[in-house]
């Protein structure tokens, strides 16, 4: 079975994070100097994704091992909760002390992250060890046999590449805006900063909902509505770059409150039923193997996207000095967001199940004729009870 090590994956990734926000905080050219400053980000961005991927495949290991049904919603109410602390505390760094501080407070935190998962026994976690066997090569040659395997399945490949594309056909246009919103609206990083944690605030709402009440409905229906809600939001910036919300005696700093916040904070919800779904439905043993490959797509959509956000700046004259092309951009991306439904149907109708373990590991070949079997026991059904009516009738 695939499974990291939560030790040796913090081990790896969290020195990174502490290097670069350390060396930030330290050393002034380090934040000053442009290529230096991209550098340590990228340093800094690296170690969190092995991370968010690592904890991906914990998160649907551990729920598959004791059969606890959208575990994934916890992880993300837990992962909204640290955003709303974590965007308060980098707050009131930013108003009461200079930000080589808060890097060093940040690179503190990881530091204590890592003493705290050094200490951590992985027995305590309860999940099956890998025997060794064989080499290394020989298996990860396995594990990439059954992953190929795995996401070959139409129930599995389907929902996995329309959830990797809708993210990265739609250009990332945040940078812009954020820009817009510091050098044009001239707002105060309080008011972007707050916004961001009422955004989270939002995102933990709309996971405690999904738990209670959205986790049984229909698939396809839920994320129709979550990716419809998405691109319209998006439009919400259009309102903002036209000072709409002016005409309407709202400020600029109340929009952005209540508004900035809510695409990012919608795109980032509709992932939450995609990982339920395909937790629940790829084969044991491949539990980790699938949520990380999930985890991986979706980075790589986002570098797309972010890139594609770059690109049509470029092409539509959007500089630091002119942002009159802005809310044309915003209307494409609008416009981006609203296509993939247009493939909703590789999205599955029925909502999540997770399979009993027996049933678990089956080929492709086997899911086809179980299904082709149920098909004939229902007609078997529902023959029997027509004779049963006619003898009656007699």
């Amino acid at each position: 079975m695939f499974f990291t090590s939560e030790v040796v994956v913090e081990f790896l990734t969290s020195p990174l994070e502490v290097l670069a926000w350390g060396s930030m905080g330290i050393f002034q050219g380090a934040r000053e100097v442009l290529p230096s400053l991209i550098a340590f980000v990228l340093l800094s961005n690296l170690g969190a994704s092995i991370t968010e991927v690592a904890k991906d495949a914990l998160v649907a290991e551990y729920g598959l091992r004791y059969r606890i049904n959208g575990l994934q919603s916890y992880a993300l109410m837990a992962s909204a909760a640290g955003g709303v602390l974590g965007n308060l505390l980098g707050g009131y760094l930013l108003l009461t002390a200079p930000p080589k501080f808060s890097f060093l407070v940040f690179s503190g935190l990881l530091a204590l992250q890592l003493v705290v998962s050094l200490s951590s026994k992985e027995e305590s976690f309860d999940l099956p060890r890998i025997v060794e066997t064989s080499s290394v090569l020989d298996s990860v040659k396995k594990q990439l046999s059954n992953l190929t395997q795995a996401i070959q399945a139409d129930e599995i490949s389907q929902p996995l590449i329309w959830a990797a594309v809708s993210i990265a056909m739609v250009p990332l246009l945040s940078g812009s805006v954020f820009c817009y919103q510091t050098q044009v609206l001239n707002l105060e990083p309080s008011v972007i900063g707050s916004s961001k944690v009422i955004g989270q605030l939002m995102l933990l709402g709309l996971t405690v909902v999904y738990d209670r009440y959205l986790k049984t409905l229909p698939m396809r229906p839920l994320i129709h509505i979550i990716q419809l809600s998405y691109g319209l939001s998006i439009l919400l910036d259009f309102i903002l770059v036209k000072q709409i919300n002016l005409r309407l005696g709202i400020s600029n700093e109340v929009y952005v409150l209540c508004f900035s916040s809510l695409a990012e904070i919608l795109a980032q919800f509709k992932i939450l039923p995609f990982a339920v779904r395909l937790a629940s439905m790829c084969p044991r043993g491949c539990e980790g193997s699938v949520t990380s490959f999930l985890a991986s797509a979706l980075c790589l959509s986002q570098i797309v996207s972010a890139f594609l956000g770059v690109g049509l700046a470029n092409l539509i004259g959007i500089t630091s000095s002119n942002y009159s092309n802005l809310s044309s951009g915003i209307l494409i991306q609008s416009l981006a967001a609203l296509i993939p439904l247009c493939f909703l149907h590789f999205v599955p109708m029925s909502e999540p199940v997770i399979e009993k373990e027996g049933k678990r590991g089956i080929s492709k070949r086997s899911r086809r004729n179980r299904r082709v079997g149920r098909v004939v026991d229902k007609e078997i059904v529902a023959y029997r009870r027509e004779r049963e009516s006619e003898e009656t009738q007699r």
